[in-house]
């Protein structure tokens, strides 16, 4: 599988909770080799909106690489299916948490859903404080700096999130685009299943797999196997 991202720009849609930060250190392999990186972070009113607003304005000026994250990789990857993949020279989606409507036992959607409701209950200063104290490490940080980014937008945008629908089967039989799904073992909030049922209905997907261990200690693990699925890792 081999595409040419020497003309595209980057689009990097972060997961629920989560920023611009951590995706444009987890693609940086990836985007160095792009034209141009927009890291897109959550803003109000909605979520989906602002992801969709910075795809289309960066599908305007050419070709576009969408690397998503959980959330990110839900709504990047409908936007592709929506365009059969016309003008999307990669694809690259981790950590997909379901497909087709969300249900309510959804371990992503639950966890999101959860949270918000310890937000509003608590509020957000004790919310990260409890997040903390039952987190991995690696964990702990990125959203205690992330989930102060949001500001009274975390709420909301968790409970989008747990209601968004992601893809399904047949949308992303319409990605006809160099696709890299990436699922992560011991990741029981996205489990490895739905990342194969992604890779299976994408036609030009390929199917990837870390440990979750290792993209808590260098999350630039995603961008680099995904720069070598896609045929970029020896580009000089």
């Amino acid at each position: 599988m081999t595409s040419d991202f020497s003309a595209a720009t980057a689009v990097l849609l972060p997961g629920s909770g989560s920023d611009g930060d951590f995706v444009r250190r987890a693609y940086a392999p990836l985007t160095a080799l792009c034209a141009r990186v927009l890291a897109v972070d959550a803003r109000p009113p909605s979520v989906e909106a602002a992801y969709r607003s910075a795809l289309d304005d960066a599908a305007a000026l050419g070709p576009v690489v969408v690397c998503g994250v959980s959330l990110g990789s839900v709504i990047g990857s409908r936007w592709a299916a929506e365009r059969c993949g016309a003008g999307v020279a990669g694809l690259v989606l981790a950590l997909p948490p379901w497909t087709g409507p969300t249900a309510p036992d959804t371990p992503a959607a639950l966890a999101a859903r959860v949270t918000a409701d310890t937000v509003d209950a608590v509020g957000p200063v004790e919310a990260t404080a409890r997040m903390r104290s039952s987190s991995p490490g690696w964990l702990a940080r990125e959203l205690s700096r992330s989930w102060a980014a949001h500001g009274a937008f975390l709420s909301p945008a968790l409970r989008e999130a747990a209601a968004c629908p992601g893809p399904t089967g047949v949308e992303l039989a319409r990605v006809h685009t160099p696709t890299v799904v990436i699922g992560a073992r011991g990741d029981a909030v996205h489990p490895a299943a739905v990342a194969d049922e992604w890779a299976s209905a994408i036609p030009a997907a390929t199917a990837l797999t870390v440990e979750l261990a290792e993209l808590g200690g260098d999350p630039a693990v995603l961008g680099r196997v995904a720069a070598k699925a896609l045929g970029w890792a020896a580009r000089p």
